[in-house]
């Protein structure tokens, strides 16, 4: 936007769903400024109709998550001053249908991760009172690297993979699946295996890392993507998968 004033920021926000366009405002600039502060401004003060979704703004729900300059974010942990002194561009985030404006459709994400069996299953009879998990076995320790995971979408967004191959799972349901697959409480270890093991599964990875460089946890969901696909050799070879 020309003739900025300096303490202002120029930002283009998505407005619309797939065949909308950008918007620009002008917001004044602030110390200590996150771009969800950037976005509630716009919708408080300059316009009311956009629409977008944050809950906690302290980092822990992830609900906030967008596209901030090209780069899967959350916006409640993004701050201003350190994206350089251009203009900010606000989308929804990337590979999920925009709903309107800045919120995108998480149905398609969750739908995976209920694909990839991605909940917690119990053994129909179990004769122990509380199953023993040992902190410092290898299965729990595996199942610890990953299970920090809160679902926002953000690897998703940032995934080449999910981009170009609609049937993939992704990386934060293949993720849950390898937390549950070393879980020794779960009981749908077999059948968890047979659904990453199709098409779109953990074989579907490329391991560009995408999601390991944008995970705002500092997660590592090729890792356990590759521990997936050794699992699922493992089987095909042994004849208990196909």
């Amino acid at each position: 936007m020309r003739g900025m004033e300096p303490g202002t920021i120029s930002v283009r926000v998505w407005r619309g769903r797939e065949d909308g366009g950008f918007a620009e405002y002008s917001v004044p600039r602030r110390a200590s400024q996150t771009v969800l502060d950037v976005v509630t401004f716009i919708q408080r003060k300059l316009d009311p109709t956009l629409a977008y979704r944050y809950a906690c703004r302290v980092g822990m729900c992830g609900s906030c998550a967008m596209t901030v300059n090209g780069r899967p974010r959350w916006t409640c942990r993004t701050h201003v001053a350190k994206l350089g002194a251009g203009p900010l561009t606000l989308e929804p985030l990337a590979n999920l249908p925009r709903i309107k404006d800045l919120a995108a459709d998480l149905a398609p994400f969750f739908d995976k991760w209920a694909q990839a069996l991605g909940r917690f299953v119990p053994p129909a009879e179990s004769k122990a009172e509380f199953a023993e998990v040992p902190p410092d076995s290898k299965a729990r320790q595996a199942a610890d690297a990953g299970i920090e995971c809160i679902g926002c979408a953000v690897c998703y967004a940032a995934c080449d993979t999910a981009a170009w191959n609609p049937d993939y799972l992704g990386p934060a349901a293949l993720n849950r699946a390898w937390t549950l697959m070393n879980d020794v409480r779960d009981a749908a270890g077999p059948a968890r295996l047979a659904a990453i093991a199709e098409a779109g599964g953990c074989s579907a990875c490329h391991s560009h890392q995408s999601c390991r460089e944008h995970c705002p946890k500092n997660l590592n969901p090729t890792a356990s993507i590759a521990g997936l696909k050794r699992m699922v050799a493992k089987a095909a070879l042994a004849g208990d998968i196909e």
